[in-house]
């Protein structure tokens, strides 16, 4: 593939904590763009973290600000979801047991399962439901299943030490609850989705029901917008694109991790962006940072 490019870095600069110095060129690949969209948003104070990791080297492409610890709403579902599948896999919990959609609170925010007539969904069914449509009620009820203290234990055990799920879904939060559902850095979610393509989260059975989990979400809105896959049908791209991601939304947050493979290379990436919700153009300004990302990694990865 060639000698990889050296990595797109993002620092702060000693005038300002906000500003996102530009830098020099570093190639063709070089991730240019998505720096400048990261440095307008920073500069509009945002809070915003990337990492990037080429898959066949290990070698970092684009970092910013990817150790500090950020909301991450949705995506904190990936870990719960790993627990979930070690657990089915042990044999400790059963993937047909059926769990009534009454045996937790009601979540009316979002979510899909609230919609549909069936009163009741065995537990797989219900990781297909949060892998693809985040749905909080399905969430919530698989961390009541395998209980938070497993998830917790299980994130230590995947080496995450920056990454936290918190808290379930709920419509509001009050002051004795957790501020968010998750935490994250940019740089532990991609190395924890390196690890599910690579077959090393707890092991290959694990890995691979997780990875097919998520290559059906849905949500191809931010990151993915830029490939063109269709969210409903994905798997089996006609042209060899290899893609899954988990994408993370709450009131001034956005954040996606996945990963992406093409012909040329293949991808693990995160990025959150916290932004002050005052308006459309604020939120549109970072979806704009998500797509440019994703022009930029598809242009590496062809």
């Amino acid at each position: 593939m060639g000698t990889s490019p050296e990595p797109a870095m993002l620092r702060r600069s000693q005038r300002s904590s906000r500003r996102l110095p530009r830098r020099a060129a570093v190639g063709r690949r070089s991730f240019t763009a998505t720096v400048h969209a990261l440095e307008d948003l920073a500069d509009a104070g945002a809070q915003v973290s990337v990492h990037v990791t080429d898959l066949d080297t290990g070698a970092q492409v684009i970092a910013g600000d990817d150790h500090v610890t950020l909301p991450i709403a949705g995506l904190g579902v990936v870990p719960l979801l790993i627990e979930v599948a070690a657990r089915f896999e042990a044999g400790t919990l059963d993937p047909l047991e059926i769990v009534e959609r009454t045996s937790t609170a009601p979540v009316i925010g979002s979510g899909l399962w609230r919609n549909l007539q069936a009163p009741a969904l065995p537990l797989i069914d219900l990781a297909v439901l949060a892998a693809t449509a985040g749905d909080p009620l399905a969430v919530n009820i698989l961390l009541e299943q395998v209980g938070h203290h497993r998830v917790r234990d299980r994130i230590e055990s995947l080496g995450l030490r920056r990454t936290a799920v918190l808290d379930r879904f709920r419509d509001v939060r009050g002051p004795d609850d957790a501020p968010h559902v998750a935490v994250g850095t940019t740089k532990e979610l991609a190395a924890l989705f390196s690890a599910l393509v690579n077959s090393a989260a707890v092991d290959a059975a694990v890995s691979a029901q997780v990875a097919e989990w998520l290559s059906l979400n849905h949500d191809l809105s931010l990151v993915a917008a830029s490939t063109g896959l269709d969210p409903f049908a994905h798997e089996h791209d006609a042209h060899g694109l290899l893609f899954i991601n988990k994408t993370g939304r709450d009131r001034g947050v956005r954040a996606e991790a996945g990963v992406l493979a093409g012909p040329r290379a293949g991808v693990s990436y995160a990025m959150i962006v916290g932004f002050d919700d005052l308006s459309i153009a604020h939120r549109l300004r970072a979806h704009d940072a998500f797509r440019v990302l994703g022009v930029e990694l598809m242009e590496y990865t062809h």
